[in-house]
């Protein structure tokens, strides 16, 4: 292995290839870092639609608790709760 002479201009061939390498080098990297990109917007838009539909369902559930109190309470079949129950009756 031989050492450069400092004073001595740089092979530009030399150069040349280790610049391409580089570049290839850096491509790749930025490929990489695309899908890895993709990936995470695939997952947050998966989380944001997870959200909405549960925000949709936790909207719904007091419309939807109301209605069975209210049919529970008009039909009469409802059976007392252990803390409804009066000692002695």
């Amino acid at each position: 292995m031989t050492s450069r002479d400092p004073d001595q201009p740089p092979d530009p061939a030399a150069s040349a290839v280790l610049l391409a390498t580089e570049a290839a080098l850096l491509e790749g990297r930025l490929r990489l870092l695309r899908e890895a990109l993709d990936t995470v917007d695939a997952r947050m838009e998966a989380v944001s639609d997870t959200l909405r539909r549960l925000r949709h369902a936790a909207s719904a559930t007091p419309a939807a608790d109301r209605a069975n109190q209210g049919s529970a309470s008009a039909g009469g079949d409802s059976v007392p709760l252990p803390h409804e129950t009066h000692p002695g009756g």
